[in-house]
């Protein structure tokens, strides 16, 4: 047995475990429950839904593996596809050409960053908490929307945008696509750059990796930027899903991406980490979803589990410690 496991450390690494076997168990408790479950339209679905989600996720990760969090991940989504909107509409609309589309882009990941930035220099240079900083970005951002949009819609933007929401090549979803491309890029930027390993350090003692000569005032405003511009890039995708932008959508993702990111092995208090089981986390996570909707649950039947998961993980965490110390 103790073989056995410690091959499977070796190849997967010992935080894939606990994503595998959550997994292993939504596939097989749906696939009793639910003859439609273990289908291509269950899993196409899934495809198709993942990817904003999965990218919001990501834009949280960095965030926490300092010890930090950014709770503004889903209104600066929100506020770069505006800034996407505003661009297009400035262009002709749904008449706007590429260049338009490229021009606002630009803008929506700069406007992204700069989020990013402002929260990275507060939490550098004065030590505010994470949390309070993020929150009132949030909370900025969110009346900012609110304000400019009147509490409405932007919608009427052109076709050729659809297919980044809707399209397939080779029949993998595009939406996907770009999301793996996200996840490989963060996978190399945590695993393989002197940034991912600034980044873990920060998370695993701040004042010790300040005595070792790391810039971490420099790291913290880079890694909140990267969130914000990953939030960004999320915020695009949302615009060509929904065909339509507004202040509050996805809001409702925001404790799932923490949700993802514990149930991915990412330590709550920074440090410890990677990207892969947090990917499968959250396909776990959309399965469920998918599960519950075809035994015909509520969606916020969904949520109420995610958050047992959420508190169960936790639990089985603190098992986990605890049997690990005994057995040394």
């Amino acid at each position: 047995m103790n073989i056995l496991a410690a091959r499977f450390n070796a190849i997967f690494g010992a935080d894939m475990a606990g994503p595998l076997a959550a997994l292993a168990i939504v596939l097989i408790v749906f696939g009793f429950a639910s003859p439609h479950f273990l289908t291509g339209a269950t899993f196409g679905s899934v495809a198709f839904q993942l990817p904003e989600l999965g990218i919001l996720t990501l834009a949280m990760l960095m965030p926490i593996l300092t010890g930090g969090l950014n709770l503004a991940i889903t209104f600066t989504a929100n506020i770069a596809g505006l800034t996407l909107a505003w661009a297009l509409q400035a262009n002709g609309g749904i008449d706007a050409g590429p260049a338009a589309f490229l021009l606002g882009s630009l803008l929506a990941l700069a406007v992204g960053a700069a989020s990013g930035l402002v929260m990275g220099l507060v939490i550098a240079f004065t030590r505010a908490h994470p949390i309070l900083v993020s929150l009132s970005m949030m909370i900025f951002l969110r009346g900012l929307g609110e304000f400019l949009t009147r509490g409405g819609d932007i919608s009427g933007f052109p076709t050729f945008i659809a297919p980044i929401g809707h399209g397939s090549i080779l029949g993998i979803p595009i939406p996907l696509l770009i999301l793996i491309a996200c996840v490989i890029a963060s996978h190399i930027l945590l695993a393989r750059s002197k940034l991912g390993f600034s980044t873990y350090m920060i998370g695993s003692n701040i004042e010790s990796a300040r005595y070792s000569g790391i810039n971490t005032r420099k790291v913290l405003v880079l890694v909140y930027m990267l969130s914000g511009a990953m939030a960004a890039v999320a915020g695009i995708i949302m615009l060509a899903r929904f065909n339509s932008v507004r202040v509050g959508h996805g809001e409702s993702y925001l404790l799932i991406t923490v949700l993802a990111c514990f149930l991915g092995g990412i330590n709550p208090f920074g440090g410890f980490g990677r990207v892969l089981p947090v990917f499968v986390a959250l396909v776990v996570l959309q399965l469920l979803s998918s599960g519950l909707n075809l035994l015909g649950a509520n969606q916020h039947l969904t949520t109420a589990v995610w958050g047992i998961l959420l508190i169960v993980v936790m639990v089985l965490r603190w098992f986990s410690a605890k049997f690990i110390t005994i057995a040394k």
